[in-house]
């Protein structure tokens, strides 16, 4: 998806090889060694020269050498969007959310969409939202997808870096229940979600 990048990054007199990732709200370098992550928040300046992407940060200037992808991360990261365009959530939607949301999530989705229901799934729901700590959590994926027709969508949101709860126990568990997975964003620093839809040939 064109976030994620084999590069060489210039930092503190050092040139090294490894992998960058432009997150939601960062960009995340690794390698054997060095290793970086870099707030868009703390980003002083960002500029793209001839393929390389120039950050100044806390860390002191540092050069990404991208290719073809520094124009593209700099615009992202100049123009970021909101956490409803990258979810696809329009203004009018109806929604549905299954779990407790976060009192900052909870108030963009009132902003797009002002009744939308959290507890139980409306008929006319466009887009479904579990919110899963939990394999417990998880588990109401089976149950959500019987009821889910058409286009719908499904966002499963799920803690990063957790060893009870992975990305492949969520993936395996959505493609379990029919369902088929289309895309993952960054939700939030804390956390990712993966949308799920129902395959074509099965609405």
């Amino acid at each position: 998806m064109g976030n994620e990048a084999k590069c060489t990054v210039k930092s503190g007199g050092k040139k090294v090889a490894g992998k960058a990732l432009l997150e939601t709200s960062e960009i995340i370098f690794r390698s054997e060694a060095l290793r970086l992550k870099i707030p868009f928040a703390q980003m002083k300046s960002v500029k793209a020269v001839d393929g390389e992407l120039h950050v100044q940060s806390p860390h002191g200037a540092v050069v990404f050498q991208l290719g073809p992808y520094a124009e593209k991360w700099a615009h992202k990261i100049l123009n970021p969007k909101s956490r409803m365009e990258k979810l696809g959530v329009k203004q009018g939607a109806k929604v549905s959310v299954i779990g407790k949301p976060e009192p900052e999530f909870e108030a963009e989705l009132e902003k797009v969409s002002p009744d939308f229901e959290c507890g139980t799934i409306e008929k006319d729901t466009e887009w479904i939202f579990l919110l899963a700590g939990t394999q417990k959590d998880l588990a109401k994926t089976t149950n959500i997808a019987k009821v889910m027709k058409g286009s719908v969508a499904l966002w499963i949101v799920y803690p990063k870096g957790r060893k009870e709860l992975t990305e492949v126990d969520v993936i395996g568990t959505g493609r379990k229940a029919g369902l088929k997975d289309v895309k993952v964003v960054g939700f939030s620093p804390t956390h990712t979600a993966l949308k799920f839809v129902i395959p074509l040939d099965k609405r």
